[in-house]
């Protein structure tokens, strides 16, 4: 009787309350913080610190970050070469060891012989020579070791997996590796005198290699000026075909044959008004964003739908559905991404009958089999652990943390649940 009359003072409200407002505090990601119970690293995150690269990170996440442990880089050859590097330079040497994807340790091992190729931190400055500041990651199937190296041919700077440190999935891993790695015709004696932040847009997509189509749809259309006018203000993130995406494009849609203002609508479909890294793009709330033809053809028309499916990016047009390929630049205020199909906007491709009256109503082309990618609800890959944070524009990403907060919060919710069923028995 005691201890029923106890527990009924507990209501089933006061403990429900109790257990949803108990949850983890959003924080920004300190990567000094999550290397400080590791003694073995504290030379390579006071290198991170002192650089200023460790501030950097605060507001990224879907990191893998590789570290160097005390005894390695401490070595005579390690520590010549940290000495001898400007600020800057050694700034950008470390970039060069931040991967922006997360891969798990089941991701690593299945890895292929001949490798894949994964952007950098240093790589989205613009200071990397062609894509050399992306590295190769590669599996030897037969010794299970892991290699990094620059993807040039005959790459003289390369490390070796040493073990898995932490992880918080979806969000950063943190390896350790044998050695520091050079990026091929990285200037060890490097000047402190950086570029400007402007970027260019089209020589970003030629030097990615890639994208050689865009570009020059880009550059023909005009409308590039005013992309990268837009990088002083919120900033802006772009979805890039690469050149096997137009390449694969049917027949009957006939994009190139389109009138130039056409066109150039469709390229600004490509487009948010927004700087978005790939965090924020994977951990979207609001999964139907608005693009830069929105503004210019009218609410809620050419507004593309982001979601994550099976662990990457989609981007869903209502016709067809496109992946985040690769990072081609990252640096606020722009992000470009390469992406795996031509974004076709419904109100030009769709089946859709024209609206007199409204521009860009038309319909060009046969109609296309919309290739609809499920809700997020239902969509494969839903099922597991996932990010779900709000991204507007202007959204800021040192305020998530760098765990599932609403995930933990959906926990609760079913404690609470639980406890209020056992009150009742109890009771």
């Amino acid at each position: 009787m005691a201890f029923n009359l106890y527990i009924s003072h507990f209501t089933p409200t006061i403990i429900t309350y109790l257990l949803l407002f108990t949850t983890p505090s959003i924080s920004a990601l300190n990567i000094t913080e999550l290397l400080s119970p590791y003694p073995n690293l504290s030379a390579f995150s006071a290198l991170l610190s002192n650089s200023a690269v460790a501030s950097d990170l605060s507001h990224r996440s879907s990191l893998t970050l590789l570290t160097v442990p005390n005894s390695y880089l401490t070595s005579p050859s390690s520590v010549d070469l940290t000495r001898r590097l400007s600020l800057s330079a050694l700034a950008d040497l470390l970039r060069y060891h931040i991967l922006l994807q997360f891969f798990s340790w089941s991701d690593l091992q299945q890895i292929s012989p001949s490798g894949i190729l994964v952007t950098t931190l240093f790589q989205t400055t613009g200071r990397a020579s062609s894509n050399f500041g992306s590295v190769n990651i590669s599996r030897n199937p037969t010794t299970k070791t892991i290699t990094l190296h620059s993807p040039a041919p005959y790459s003289p700077s390369n490390a070796t997996v040493l073990f898995l440190v932490k992880t918080l999935p979806y969000n950063i891993t943190i390896l350790s590796v044998n050695s520091l790695i050079i990026p091929y015709g990285f200037d060890l004696m490097a000047s402190e005198t950086l570029p400007p932040l402007g970027l260019n847009i089209t020589k970003a997509l030629i030097d990615g290699h890639n994208f050689n189509v865009a570009a020059s749809m880009l550059s023909a259309s005009g409308v590039v000026e005013e992309f990268e006018a837009d990088e002083g203000g919120a900033g802006i993130t772009l979805f890039v075909p690469t050149d096997i995406a137009f390449a694969d494009l049917p027949n009957n849609e006939k994009l190139q044959s389109l009138p130039a203002d056409k066109k150039a609508v469709v390229l600004k479909f490509h487009v948010l008004h927004s700087y978005y890294p790939l965090g924020s793009l994977e951990s979207i709330v609001n999964p139907v964003q608005p693009t830069l033809a929105t503004e210019d053809m009218g609410a809620g028309r050419f507004t593309l739908n982001i979601s994550r499916v099976n662990g990457s990016v989609a981007i869903d047009t209502g016709l067809v559905q496109a992946s985040v390929t690769q990072t081609v630049i990252d640096q606020k205020p722009l992000a470009i991404f390469g992406v795996s199909k031509v974004l076709l906007p419904r109100e030009f491709f769709g089946k859709e009958s024209a609206v007199p009256g409204k521009p860009g109503n038309e319909v060009i082309g046969s109609a296309q089999s919309p290739d609809v990618s499920p809700s997020p609800d239902n969509s494969p890959g839903f099922g597991g652990p996932s990010s779900h944070l709000s991204s507007p524009p202007g959204f800021r990403e040192d305020d998530r943390s760098g765990v599932d907060v609403l995930g933990q919060r959906s926990s609760c919710i079913v404690a609470a649940l639980c406890c209020i069923g056992l009150l009742y028995v109890l009771v």
